[in-house]
């Protein structure tokens, strides 16, 4: 028996247990699902708006926002009701519209819109910002309504109309975003920051989860028959660090794969991403084979080493940027190795990094997995001994 047979033999024990494919395969992708929106922010703002007495023009206003693609309106009888909505996040920004609204629009007079929203809340002040674009936009309208009816005459009424109607077939000045700050620390919102963090969350999780499958391998006996075939103890080491690098390397495979098709993230150099992807899976690989010779037995694996997991997350800036943590605890976060690679995954996609620029974090992963798969690997030998 060689190492890719004993490789092969425990993907076939794995791929029979539906709890170990479900960690593996789905709870990734909905992970990645719900944190991706959340970070990005779903679709569309609820916006609440008070009518104060603004007359037609208030009308017209709340038909804009309720028109506009991102904004959801719903109506509020007073200020304080509208105030205390957004207090509990009901909605996520209001609007008051002033009485005698129709009337100083008119007159060309500048009217004073109150919006509603927190400044330390970025989700509201988002929604804010939305809703502003949509005044600017009737408002330009609105404005040209009352230049044409001062210069040409004609009823106001008759003159926004046609505004309306032809502003849609107005040339518009067409803007281009690009991300210039080369120095980002964090990486981008949504689901290109949900997929790198999630990868490098999960593959050492289920990895170090995974030791189960070890433990539960020495206590069958099946090292001893194996050993009595005869097999080389060095060769049940390398068949069992073919399986759980296998096994690493598909599941960062497969959200890498979901990432990029369902969720349109791009994973930044092509060549930079395999080599990062294939480090990290080596330091999956030991930290799960050193946590199948820790523990005593398969549930000490599977209730422990979750819990060391995601500690490990948290602390390396899996579950939140370390930018926005303290200086000190930026410095005990990179004592795992999760925000080692974190910190490379940012400089790919965020700062359009290449091979070289994550040469450093790379290292200090390989220096992880070298830690791991030795200690891994002294102490298998002991057992098989």
């Amino acid at each position: 028996m060689n190492a890719i047979a004993i490789m092969r033999i425990s993907l076939l024990r794995i791929a029979r247990d539906r709890t170990a494919l479900f960690f593996m395969v789905l709870l990734p992708v909905l992970v990645i699902l719900i944190i991706g929106a959340s970070v990005r922010g779903f679709g569309t703002f609820r916006v609440g708006v008070v009518d104060l007495g603004a007359g037609n023009a208030g009308r017209q206003l709340i038909t804009a926002l309720a028109h506009a693609p991102n904004i959801a309106v719903m109506s509020y009888t007073t200020v304080e009701a509208a105030d205390t909505a957004v207090a509990r996040s009901e909605v996520n920004t209001a609007v008051v519209l002033p009485a005698g609204m129709d009337a100083a629009v008119r007159r060309g007079r500048n009217v004073q819109i109150g919006v509603i929203a927190e400044q330390t809340n970025t989700t509201q002040q988002a929604a804010a910002t939305a809703v502003d674009a949509v005044i600017a936009k009737h408002g330009g309208t609105v404005q040209a309504a009352a230049f044409t009816t001062a210069q040409a005459g004609g009823s106001f009424d008759h003159n926004l109309a046609l505004a309306s109607s032809l502003a849609p077939h107005v040339a518009r000045v067409a803007v281009q975003s690009r991300q210039a700050d080369a120095s980002a620390t964090v990486l981008p919102e949504g689901f290109s920051y949900s997929a790198p963090t999630m990868l490098v969350l999960f593959v050492f999780l289920n990895a170090l989860a995974g030791g189960a499958a070890m433990i539960e391998t020495r206590r069958l006996g099946m090292y001893e028959r194996m050993a009595a075939a005869p097999v080389r103890a060095r060769t049940i080491i390398a068949g069992e660090t073919l399986t759980y690098a296998t096994i690493a390397l598909l599941q960062a495979s497969l959200i890498i794969f979901v990432g990029a098709v369902v969720f349109g993230v791009s994973w930044g150099n092509p060549l930079a991403a395999v080599v990062l992807v294939v480090v990290w899976a080596l330091v999956g690989a030991g930290a799960g084979m050193l946590a199948g010779t820790l523990f005593r037995t398969p549930e000490q694996a599977t209730a422990i080493g979750p819990a060391v997991g995601i500690a490990f997350g948290m602390l390396g800036g899996c579950m939140w940027p370390l930018a926005v943590v303290s200086s000190t605890m930026r410095q005990v976060g990179h004592v795992t190795p999760h925000a080692w690679a974190v910190d490379a995954w940012t400089s790919l996609l965020s700062r359009g990094g290449t091979l070289s620029t994550i040469a450093g974090p790379l290292l200090i992963l390989a220096g992880f997995a070298c830690a791991f798969l030795t200690l891994a690997t002294v102490r298998l030998r002991r057992i098989l001994a």
